[in-house]
């Protein structure tokens, strides 16, 4: 029996998610070896130094590490440069959502990975969510979606860390819409396949324009409604939930958070299955995989329709 080599992976961002990377890397995921690390900050390296090697410009990581993969980790409107640079140098990607911070940037990122012939991933963690696949692997095959509705509400400031680039859109590249959307969608995605269309949206924003509330409608080729809801103002802790209403009037439920008491602790599964899935793809035994750029397509169709006040 022939035994494949680890794949070698980079982690680009030590920031509040990487830890959940590097405990999967560390603990379940046992075919994938962390290689390298790089951070704008020395200290934060420094449980990694003497161990394998450490970087502070993700250019020189790429130029001096033999990898096969990196996991891009930083703020939004660091994703594209980052993106771009492994891409261009043949290494594949998994990023966290979103792929970028406008649609442009995500198409071009999609083009440079067809273009090298190398894997363009974005993190999804809820679609490997536990609760959420039981819920789909229960809904029966005779009887029709009429709507789904994904839940997605917490409160931002709980989540942010030291750090607070998501609170400045420039760098988040908006608001809830553009941060929690893409994983309540991609969820949307899971249970209806990829071809949703955006109907229609209402934002409701702060006094400093950032979106904080949204409720998003979106419909499959079927005429299945979805219904993405978003808060980033809830001040109950967190409630993160996945409704189906089938056509004979039941309704299942199911609460991503159940089991998971402490705070974030659903993630260390998740991020398992993130890293379990970026490997097949490496391997070449997936033909499709989530590249980010269909909900970051419909983000932007949802500030198109309702843009900030003074902006249209």
């Amino acid at each position: 029996m022939t035994t494949q080599p680890r794949i070698r992976i980079g982690i680009i961002g030590l920031g509040v998610i990487s830890r959940f990377y590097v405990d999967a890397l560390a603990g379940e995921v046992q075919d994938i070896e962390l290689a390298a690390v790089c951070d704008l900050n020395e200290a934060t390296l420094d449980p990694h130094r003497g161990t394998i090697p450490v970087f502070t410009d993700h250019r020189e990581l790429l130029a001096s590490t033999e990898l096969d993969a990196v996991v891009v980790n930083v703020p939004n409107d660091v994703h594209f440069e980052v993106c771009r640079d492994a891409l261009a140098a043949g290494v594949a990607v998994c990023v966290e959502k979103p792929l970028g911070i406008t649609v442009q940037e995500g198409r071009t990122l999609r083009d440079l990975a067809e273009e090298k012939g190398v894997a363009l991933f974005t993190a999804y963690h809820r679609r490997y969510n536990t609760n959420v696949l039981d819920l789909l692997a229960s809904l029966p095959a005779d009887v029709p979606v009429e709507r789904l509705t994904v839940r997605y509400w917490e409160k931002i400031e709980e989540h942010v860390g030291k750090d607070r680039w998501y609170l400045d859109p420039a760098r988040c590249g908006g608001g809830c819409v553009a941060d929690n959307g893409p994983n309540a969608i991609d969820v949307v995605h899971l249970f209806l396949g990829d071809d949703v269309a955006f109907k229609e949206a209402s934002v409701g924003r702060d006094r400093t324009g950032i979106d904080r509330l949204a409720v998003i409608t979106l419909q499959d080729t079927e005429g299945v409604t979805a219904v993405v809801d978003l808060d980033w103002a809830y001040e109950h802790g967190e409630r993160k939930d996945v409704e189906v209403l089938l056509a004979d009037g039941r309704l299942l439920t199911t609460d991503m958070l159940a089991g998971y008491p402490d705070f974030k602790s659903s993630l260390a599964h998740e991020y398992v299955g993130v890293l379990r899935e970026f490997g097949e793809v490496l391997r070449g035994e997936r033909e499709t995989w989530p590249n980010g750029l269909a909900t970051l397509e419909l983000v932007g169709q949802v500030y198109a329709a309702e843009p900030p006040a003074g902006r249209g």
